[in-house]
């Protein structure tokens, strides 16, 4: 499992940033970077690539795509890294898979002491899980990196707004190169379109049962939590982020105008958000 790091190797403060299905580790660049800068040392900022994304390894067996499969890999990588202090962003799957560290931390592991859930949470709706079946698995090659950037806007428009350059920054590490009959630049999406494969066994009874164990995981945390909402969310609904705030941590709801599924951590908003939330002295 590849990994991105920030800031100081030998710092006792640690925060894990997890990404969503789709996506890689190099989603956090812009976050890290504030992070960093407004902790002013003693602050190490990991961003992994989940197994079958961006730099880290396929695996050779798809049905391992799950969240279980992640999570215990997360837990050898926290014994890795040995934070003293540990934080933890999930974004989308990111968030899933840190509810169930979360949950087992008195057993296993290191205990988050804050945990941001960025656009996700127990319930996900349906619909958008029929819709991401829609592309996943479907990347196809593109001629240039500006190609691969202009489709991919057009299945993550629900970012909310970005600027050209922005969104071109932060397409790229989405993508790499492959080989080209004609030897020109030829680019493919950085995942293993096998992780399609599991996603796309689930049915709504699975993912009804698989709700109920995840309530009972967030039902289990402690760690204050922050759960951040893109207002126009077709993931994560007004009344799970409620009942979110009603419920286990009783998580502080702040939601962003004009964004779906789901926030980039991009826009200062939304990164001074989460640095006001990971680098406020502990209680």
């Amino acid at each position: 499992m590849a990994y991105w790091q920030w800031g100081d190797a030998a710092a006792t403060h640690t925060v894990l940033c997890v990404h969503g299905l789709t996506r890689q580790g190099r989603d956090f660049d812009v976050l890290a970077q504030t992070l960093v800068a407004r902790a002013a040392g003693n602050l190490r900022v990991v961003c992994p690539d989940v197994v079958g994304r961006g730099k880290s390894d396929w695996l050779t067996e798809p049905m391992g795509y799950q969240i279980p499969h992640y999570v215990g890999d997360m837990l050898a990588l926290l014994a890795h890294l040995k934070p003293q202090t540990l934080d933890w962003v999930g974004t989308s799957m990111g968030g899933l898979i840190g509810m169930v560290a979360c949950s087992l931390a008195p057993t296993v592991g290191v205990p988050v002491r804050r945990l941001v859930l960025n656009d996700v949470g127990p319930t996900i709706e349906w619909s958008a899980l029929q819709r991401i079946g829609q592309y996943l698995g479907k990347s196809g090659h593109f001629a240039s990196e500006q190609q691969a950037a202009d489709a991919m806007w057009a299945i993550a428009s629900s970012f909310g707004p970005h600027t050209p350059a922005q969104w071109l920054a932060l397409s790229k590490p989405m993508l790499k190169r492959v080989s080209s009959a004609v030897q020109e630049a030829v680019y493919a999406l950085h995942y293993d379109p096998a992780i399609a494969v599991p996603f796309g066994l689930v049915t709504q009874e699975a993912a009804a049962q698989g709700e109920a164990a995840m309530w009972q995981a967030y039902e289990a945390i402690t760690a204050p939590t922050l759960l951040v909402r893109g207002a126009d969310s077709d993931l994560l609904s007004p009344a799970t982020a409620l009942q979110m705030t009603q419920r286990g941590p009783k998580a502080r709801l702040v939601e962003f105008a004009g964004v779906g599924h789901a926030p980039t951590l991009i826009a200062p908003d939304q990164t001074a958000a989460l640095a006001s939330f990971l680098l406020a002295p502990s209680a």
